[in-house]
């Protein structure tokens, strides 16, 4: 079959019988060709989380309203939180970043090769830093320094740039700042952070060179959604890299670094290609 146009129907709701049945019966009836279908009930929760990307099978297939609007009572009839998205339509995002570099480099840098779930909007940073590699890359930086008697303007003119570039999201890409529990509130499912996997232990400065002193043997990172309680968001993605005594600590920072940027482009790909659904304190992540 021709690969035409496809969209992303993505929901969860209370669980039942009938919610598949519902769906494929509907895109069955309006010549819908289901491309990719993924679904998952939690049992402890009583949720059910749904993926569905798919296309036009036959004459019979609607445009996007009516697509919408034969859809809505399904809808309302099973209680979804949805979203139906053409799949050509990535979401936006402002990525915010302090000095270190590489998760920046390594997000524009599939932004440049096509490989990016989302569209970076703007940078902002509270260095001057990352000015240079935004210019090169054509994306609009804004330098938004920090002092603690102006923090919330700070963050309030974070959300300006989010605003005016019309962006879906705030990705931390190693941005060196604690958001305060409003910007975390207000930003709720909308905003993705990284880190060292270490935590809690490790705390504070050169988290490596600590590790390295305790001889650890596994380097990881996580990413997840921001939320009031520090680096303890819904996980969206993690990974290790196996070290040992042969390494310096200026090793493992950089094998550390390389895992961050690796799990943080996974998890803006996937939230950015509608595989991501917020289910409590934890994540339905439809690979």
């Amino acid at each position: 079959m021709k690969q035409e146009n496809s969209y992303i129907l993505l929901f969860s709701c209370d669980d039942r019988t009938g919610i598949v049945a519902a769906v494929s019966g509907a895109l069955a009836d309006h010549d819908g060709f289901i491309l990719d279908s993924q679904q998952y009930a939690d049992l402890d929760s009583g949720r059910f989380f749904m993926r569905v990307e798919f296309q036009a099978g036959g004459p019979g297939f609607p445009d996007a309203p009516t697509l919408a609007a034969l859809l809505a009572p399904i809808a309302e009839r099973f209680g979804w939180e949805w979203s139906l998205t053409p799949s050509e339509n990535l979401p936006r995002a402002v990525v915010a970043v302090s000095q270190g570099m590489h998760c920046l480099n390594d997000l524009l840098h599939r932004q440049r090769t096509g490989t990016l779930g989302m569209r970076i909007a703007a940078i902002v940073s509270n260095h001057e830093t990352a000015r240079s590699l935004a210019e090169w890359h054509g994306v609009p930086f804004h330098y938004l320094p920090v002092r603690n008697e102006d923090r919330p303007a700070q963050e309030a003119a974070i959300r300006d740039v989010i605003a005016s570039e019309g962006a879906d999201y705030l990705v931390l890409a190693r941005y060196m700042q604690i958001l305060s529990d409003d910007m975390a509130a207000r930003l709720r499912g909308r905003c993705i952070n990284i880190h060292h996997s270490f935590l809690p232990s490790f705390k504070g400065a050169r988290p490596y060179h600590q590790a390295h002193d305790r001889g650890v043997k596994l380097i990881g990172a996580t990413a997840h959604f921001v939320t009031a309680d520090l680096d303890e968001g819904p996980i969206i993605e993690q990974a290790v890299e196996r070290v040992d005594h042969r390494l310096s600590a200026e090793d493992l920072a950089r094998i550390g670094r390389d895992t961050e940027a690796q799990v943080l482009a996974r998890a803006v790909d996937w939230v950015g290609r509608r595989r991501v659904l917020m289910n409590g304190t934890r994540t339905v992540v439809f690979r």
